[in-house]
């Protein structure tokens, strides 16, 4: 039972959700005396060597020349996407209440929603599009300052 519970990707994306708000309260906190755009470089060896250790760990080590060149165009390009941002983020984060910039960084979800229809061809049912409109009109309602 326990097993396939985290072969579920629901699992996977709740945890994500929960580390994901943790790094926005710790973050806040933690660039109160230091420059946003170190604070991202010390966060992003953090990443580095956990990433690291978990490919070490999990044996999950593979030679990159077994990679495609398509598939490292794709990954440079996200990890470009994902420098900046956490640069962004973490700017926002500098200046404004975590409690405000958190979702209005969620509103990657309506992107995604947006971007995965127009470049990877999938379909979204009415419900699922009514759901893309409510997370939009949600980030924006818990950022506003009334």
């Amino acid at each position: 039972m326990m097993k396939n519970l985290f072969l579920s990707w629901q699992v996977w994306a709740l945890l994500s959700a929960a580390f994901a708000a943790l790094t926005a309260i710790f973050a806040k906190i933690g660039i109160e005396n230091v420059n946003s755009d170190f604070a991202t470089f010390i966060r992003t060896i953090v990443i580095l060597l956990a990433a690291g250790l978990m490919v070490y760990v999990t044996g999950n080590w593979q030679s990159p020349a077994t990679i495609t060149p398509r598939t490292w165009l794709f990954l440079v390009l996200s990890g470009l996407a994902t420098g900046a941002s956490w640069i962004c983020y973490f700017r926002a984060l500098k200046i404004g209440d975590a409690a405000r910039v958190a979702p209005i960084d969620k509103l990657s979800v309506v992107f995604v929603a947006v971007f995965a229809v127009l470049f990877l061809g999938e379909r979204l049912s009415l419900p699922n599009w009514l759901g893309v409109i409510l997370i939009a009109c949600g980030a924006v309602l818990v950022a506003y300052r009334g």
